[in-house]
């Protein structure tokens, strides 16, 4: 119904889960704590203690009940994700930084604890990768919780909604999310959150849109006011009118007709009409994920980011917690092939086990990171090689080093894995002595020099996020730049012609794990060029796959060579866009 009086306002956020929804808001605003800080006598500095550990204690319990109502409601995957939650409980380092702060200060336990959960915090705040970063929203949550509890104060929750009700709330927490009343809610609107937040994660299984990002909404909105929210565009319409509602009834039916033939067509095999099979595969993070690998036909995983394990931890994982992460994955999807990255932190992603290992650097996305931290901590480094090795004898596994800039440096990192095969064999332990070894090529340095590259290993792996950012010296987080961020320029297609034609030229695969590869805007542009593989987060699967069903190779190559003649990005995307249109016919 429209209101009356009221001027249909249209807010812009991130398309976070698929759908459209009209319904009343349901505004969830939640308190911030208020944290007391006072010095605790020295005769009750014990009886301190013992009610920060009932706080924790009372706290897991907790935990245990929210994750046992949502592995019965939802499912085992979300259940999952307060796994991370009892960790962060046990972890000794949280729990002995704050009792030797207490020690050191005696201030009371709720501001010794509040201080060091908000360092722990801040550490993930600063990833730019946003699955990583959402990872600060775990700790936030639980260590609120034991905060309240120490406090006294009862959590709030979403558990009864009055009646059907579109959430909207500045944002959600993992375990405000997975109490959400699911006969009830219509969709979920946030300020903050991103694509990988929980509070998305559990729209997704209910099957409602979520939108992220909405921007100041909570202040433009009240209890009861009407709104449309679009999953597909990101977009939140407040007060819509009736020509809206009609336009939005009509997109509805239009989408889900689509997104049905896209996922009977994701059940097929990924080959062009003209016969030419590619292969699709998908990016993780988590060894958990394997499912999704399944659910949407992904022939593998193209790329494992094993740095969750040491981000989503307060202490180093060892060999054997390693080994068992990559055991899981690789077991369930054999015979598929699994290919697992080496630790990938620096940059925008710091260690919190030891944040002394990289330090501050005035700009650490070109400073101690990646390849280049792991060869100067090579008993680290050798810790990850002989547990993907080991894991290599579950299944098929390859391994792939990040950032690799030069014949050098792969020559070390190479050296390296010889010297943990060793050990492993002095060990008698078994792993696949034939494992294929491959090189992202992210850095400029490495696409100018992938013929010098390509005979030290068998596959390449284009991360084309960080290759653009890098040629075209633009930092994508900056937004007054964020628009010359182009994968469609010359100099991109350009160098990624040049990387594939040695690779060709040395018979080594290529296979693009970036944004590109998940946009079907651009991925019959990579067919075209030459690119054995596609690898992107599973639920764009159905998308691509679906075109390259509508295509074929021959016509990829064609679109190939007209981009590469292009001198203007824009005369590029208007050919890739009537290619699109041409075989698929929906935006």
């Amino acid at each position: 119904m429209e209101q009356r009086g009221k001027t249909e306002t249209v807010i812009r956020g991130i398309a976070a889960s698929r759908g459209i929804a009209y319904g009343q808001v349901f505004l969830y605003l939640q308190n911030e704590l208020e944290i007391p800080r006072y010095v605790v006598e020295p005769g009750k500095r014990i009886g301190e203690i013992a009610r920060f550990e009932q706080a924790l204690v009372s706290t897991r319990q907790e935990i245990a009940k929210i994750q046992g109502e949502v592995r019965k409601n939802l499912s085992e995957e979300e259940a999952l994700i307060f796994d991370a939650h009892q960790m962060v409980l046990e972890d000794q380092a949280l729990i002995g930084e704050t009792i030797r702060e207490f020690e050191a200060t005696g201030l009371n336990i709720e501001t010794c604890f509040n201080a060091i959960a908000q360092r722990y915090i801040a550490a993930f705040a600063e990833i730019d990768d946003e699955y990583l970063r959402e990872r600060a929203a775990d700790i936030k949550d639980v260590t609120g919780r034991v905060l309240r509890s120490l406090l006294g104060q009862t959590v709030a929750n979403l558990t009864q909604l009055v009646d059907k009700r579109i959430i909207v709330a500045k944002d959600i927490s993992p375990s405000e999310a997975a109490g959400i009343d699911r006969s009830a809610a219509l969709g979920i609107v946030t300020e903050g959150g991103s694509r990988t937040s929980h509070a998305v994660i559990v729209a997704r299984s209910m099957k409602v849109p979520a939108v992220v990002g909405a921007r100041e909404l909570t202040a433009r909105v009240r209890d009861g006011d009407w709104i449309i929210i679009d999953g597909y565009e990101g977009v939140v319409v407040l007060n819509p009118t009736q020509a809206t509602l009609f336009r939005y009834g009509k997109i509805q039916k239009q989408k889900s007709s689509f997104e049905s033939r896209l996922l009977a067509a994701n059940e097929l095999p990924a080959e062009t009409l003209d016969g030419v099979h590619v292969t699709l595969r998908a990016n993780v993070e988590k060894a958990d994920e394997f499912a999704l690998v399944q659910q949407y036909h992904a022939e593998g995983v193209g790329l494992y980011r094993t740095e969750y394990l040491y981000l989503s931890s307060l202490h180093m994982p060892s060999e054997d917690e390693q080994y068992a992460n990559y055991r899981k994955i690789v077991e369930n999807l054999a015979p598929a092939m699994v290919t697992i990255r080496t630790l990938d932190l620096g940059g925008d992603k710091p260690m919190p086990s030891n944040p002394h290992l990289i330090g501050p650097e005035a700009n650490p996305f070109l400073g101690f990171r990646a390849i280049r931290l792991c060869l100067e901590n090579p008993e680290m480094f050798k810790a990850q090689l002989r547990a993907i090795l080991r894991a290599s004898a579950h299944g098929k596994v390859e391994v792939m080093y990040p950032m690799i800039g030069c014949a050098e440096e792969l020559a070390r990192a190479n050296a390296l894995l010889e010297e943990a095969k060793g050990e492993l064999q002095a060990r008698g332990q078994a792993f696949d002595a034939k494992i294929r070894v491959g090189t992202m090529i992210e850095i400029p340095s490495a696409a100018l020099c992938a013929d010098l590259l390509a005979p030290l290993c068998q596959f390449f792996s284009i991360g084309t996020n960080d290759l653009i950012q890098y040629l075209l010296a633009i930092d994508r987080g900056n937004e007054r730049i964020a628009h010359l961020y182009d994968p469609a320029n010359p100099a991109v297609l350009r160098v990624l012609k040049q990387v594939i034609d040695a690779a060709r030229r040395h018979r080594v695969k290529v296979s693009v794990c970036g944004e590109m590869a998940g946009d079907p805007i651009y991925a019959p542009l990579l067919i075209g060029l030459g690119v054995d593989e596609l690898s992107m987060t599973p639920p764009l699967l159905p998308a691509v796959k679906f075109l390259v069903r509508a295509m074929k190779f021959s016509e990829a190559e064609k679109l190939a060579a007209e981009a590469l003649a292009q001198t203007d990005p824009g005369r590029t995307h208007e050919l890739l866009r009537a290619f699109y249109q041409r075989h698929v016919g929906e935006e």
